[in-house]
């Protein structure tokens, strides 16, 4: 599935906002690095908060595709009674 597809309703994420395979990878890389260790405070500080973020909009990406899945299930549901 394209993730370009799924992509929640427009007041969700603005235009910016990275495909869900790309906060993934970037969020995989931001745990590896912190994983690591030896950073700085502040730079383990906000690799955190990055990581945070793209945790949420992952979230987001995966509660967009559940809706529209959810949707294509009670619409078919739907089509399926109309025609028993």
């Amino acid at each position: 599935m394209s993730a370009t597809r799924a992509r929640p309703a427009a007041g969700d994420m603005s235009a910016e906002t990275p495909t869900y395979e790309q906060a993934r990878d970037e969020l995989t890389e931001v745990v590896r690095r912190l994983e690591s260790g030896g950073l700085a405070l502040e730079e383990s500080l906000a690799l955190w908060e990055r990581g945070e973020a793209l945790a949420e909009i992952c979230q987001r990406w995966l509660d967009g595709a559940r809706a529209t899945l959810d949707a294509a299930v009670k619409k078919r549901s739907g089509d399926d009674a109309a025609n028993s």
